[in-house]
C-alpha cells in the first residue's frame, strides 16, 4: 500500500538526506559517528513511511543531537612524579526512556566521534533490552596499558573528581568497557563514594563483595550466543558442531567462547592487536582457561599462545593488509568481538567465499557499512551489534535493579533472565524486520524496533 506523505512534508528519503547533510556538517571528522547515524536513519525509512508523524515535529534532528556533551582534562601524577593530561569525556545522548546508561571506554583511540557514535547506538541497544535505560557513553584516551595499579589509580581518582558532579543512580550509571574492567570500576567507585559520601548503584560492573552482579563480566559473550542461538532456530539449525571464528581476547572474546563450548560448538581463534591465533584442533576449556590467565592476570600478548600450543598458528597484524587473516580461515560461524570497523568488505568476502552462515557481533558496529550490506545481500543470518551484543547492558540493568532492591540474585537467576531478554530482543528484530516489509532483516528489525519505543518516549514528553 503506497503512504501519502502529508503536503509540506518531505518524503522520506529527501528528509533522511538533509538530515544526514546537516550530521556531517555539523559534526565534521567524525565518521563512526556518521556511518552510526547513516545505518540507522536508512532503516528508519520504512518506518517514517508509516509513521509522517515523526517527521513532521523534527524527531530526527533531535534524536541525533546529543542531550548533553562534557568534556574535561584530567591531570594526575605518574610514578616518577611527572605530571600527566588526559581528556575525559561523557556523552548524555538521550534519557527518554530512563537514565543515560553506557560505558567508559579508556584506550588512546578515544575522542569525541567514537564516544558519539558508541552513545548513538547505545540509545537503540537499552531501548531493545525491554529495560528503562537511555543512552550514554564516555571514557578517556588515556591508555592503560603498562600503567601501574598505582598510575591507574590515580587516573581514575582524578577523572571520577570532575564525572561524579554530572552522574547518579539516577541520572547517568555508567559502566565499564575497552580499557575499563574490574580494577578500573573500583577504584572510580571508591573515589564518588568519598567525594559524595553516599554508597549507591552509580556505576555497575561492580566487584560481588560490594553491589557487583553476577554473570555481569560473561554478559555480553554469553548473550551474544543465546542471540546466534535464536537467529540458527529460525534455520531449524543449532551451533553444536559449528566451526566458530572468534576475534579479540578481552572480556566479550573470552565469555563468546566459553558459551559457544555449552553449546557444542568449536571455537578455533582468538587475537589482539599485534595478531591472530588459529588453532585448529579448537580452543577447549584448558585453552580458554590458560587465555583468561594470560589476558586478565598476566596482560600478556596473545603471541605467547602459540609458544604453549604447538599446533595453534600465530599470524601478526599486518596494518598495510586491508584485510585480516582471522577471516580468512574457513567456518561456519563468526563472532567479532574486538572494536569497531574490525571486518571491512575485503574480510567479508572472505568469509562469504569460506561458507560462513552467521555473523553475531560481539563488538560495537564491528563490520563496515559495505560489509554489513554484503552480508544481508547473501542472505546469511546477521545479528547486528545492537542487538546481539546487549546482553551486557542488558545485565548492568539488572544489576542497577538489585541495587535499587539491596539484593543480590543467584547467578542462575541473572542468566536466566539475561537469556530470556535476549530471545525477547531477537524477537522484537525479528518481528519487526517482518512487519516492516524486510523479512530476516535483523538490521532493519533492530534500528527500528530499539527507535520506535525512543520516538514514542520523546513525543510523550512535549519538545525535549
Amino acid at each position: 500500500m503506497a503512504v501519502m506523505t502529508p503536503p509540506g512534508i518531505k518524503v522520506p528519503g529527501d528528509y533522511i538526506e538533509s538530515v544526514m547533510i546537516s550530521v556531517k556538517a555539523k559534526n565534521p571528522a567524525e565518521p563512526e559517528f556518521h556511518q552510526a547515524v547513516q545505518e540507522v536513519l536508512d532503516s528508519l525509512r520504512l518506518a517514517l513511511a508509516k509513521h509522517p508523524e515523526y517527521q513532521s515535529v523534527h524527531l530526527l534532528e533531535r534524536v541525533v543531537e546529543p542531550e548533553r556533551v562534557l568534556m574535561f582534562r584530567v591531570p594526575w601524577f605518574d610514578d616518577q612524579g611527572n605530571v600527566q593530561v588526559n581528556r575525559g569525556f561523557r556523552i548524555e545522548m538521550n534519557s527518554a526512556i530512563g537514565p543515560y546508561k553506557g560505558g567508559l571506554r579508556f584506550h588512546p583511540s578515544v575522542n569525541l566521534g567514537i564516544l558519539k557514535f558508541l552513545a548513538f547506538e547505545q540509545v537503540f541497544k537499552n531501548s531493545l533490552t525491554t529495560l528503562p535505560m537511555g543512552g550514554g557513553k564516555g571514557g578517556s584516551d588515556f591508555d592503560p596499558k603498562g600503567k601501574s595499579d598505582n598510575e591507574v589509580m590515580r587516573f581514575c581518582q582524578s577523572f571520577m573528581t570532575e564525572l561524579q558532579r554530572h552522574i547518579g543512580p539516577d541520572t547517568d550509571v555508567p559502566a565499564g568497557d575497552i580499557g575499563v574492567g574490574g580494577r578500573e570500576i573500583g577504584f572510580l567507585f571508591g573515589q564518588y563514594k568519598r567525594l559524595r559520601n553516599e554508597f549507591t548503584g552509580v556505576l555497575t560492573g561492580k566487584g560481588l563483595g560490594w553491589g557487583g552482579s553476577l554473570i555481569r563480566p560473561e554478559a555480553t559473550g554469553y548473550g551474544c550466543v543465546y542471540f546466534a542461538d535464536e537467529m540458527l532456530k529460525t534455520r531449524k539449525d543449532k551451533l553444536e558442531g559449528k566451526l566458530c571464528l572468534v576475534s579479540g581476547s578481552g572480556n566479550v572474546s573470552q565469555y563468546t567462547i566459553e558459551k559457544l563450548l555449552d553449546f557444542g560448538a568449536k571455537p578455533v581463534t582468538v587475537s589482539d592487536s599485534n595478531g591472530v591465533i588459529y588453532d585448529p584442533d579448537g580452543i577447549d576449556r584448558e585453552k580458554l582457561a590458560w587465555v583468561m590467565d594470560l589476558k586478565n592476570v598476566k596482560r600478556g600478548r596473545i603471541r605467547d599462545y602459540a609458544d604453549k600450543y604447538k599446533k595453534a598458528i600465530f599470524m601478526p597484524t599486518d596494518i598495510k593488509l586491508e584485510h585480516n587473516p582471522l577471516w580468512n580461515v574457513k567456518a561456519d560461524c563468526a563472532f567479532p568481538s574486538a572494536t569497531q570497523n574490525e571486518i571491512t568488505a575485503k574480510d567479508a568476502a572472505n568469509l562469504l567465499k569460506n561458507g560462513c552462515k552467521l555473523v553475531a557481533e560481539g563488538a560495537n558496529m564491528p563490520s563496515t557499512l559495505e560489509a554489513t550490506k554484503m552480508f544481508l545481500d547473501a542472505k546469511i543470518l546477521y545479528g547486528p551489534a545492537k542487538a546481539a551484543n546487549a546482553g551486557g547492558v542488558a545485565t548492568s540493568g539488572l544489576e542497577m535493579s538489585q541495587n535499587s532492591q539491596r539484593l543480590s540474585w543467584t547467578r542462575e537467576e541473572v542468566d536466566n533472565r539475561l537469556h530470556k531478554i535476549m530471545i525477547a530482543i531477537h524477537q522484537t528484530c525479528y518481528e519487526t524486520a517482518e512487519k516492516y516489509g524486510t523479512p530476516g532483516n535483523l538490521v532493519n528489525g533492530a534500528n527500528i524496533g530499539g527507535f520506535l519505543k525512543v520516538a514514542n518516549a520523546m513525543l510523550d514528553q512535549g519538545l525535549v
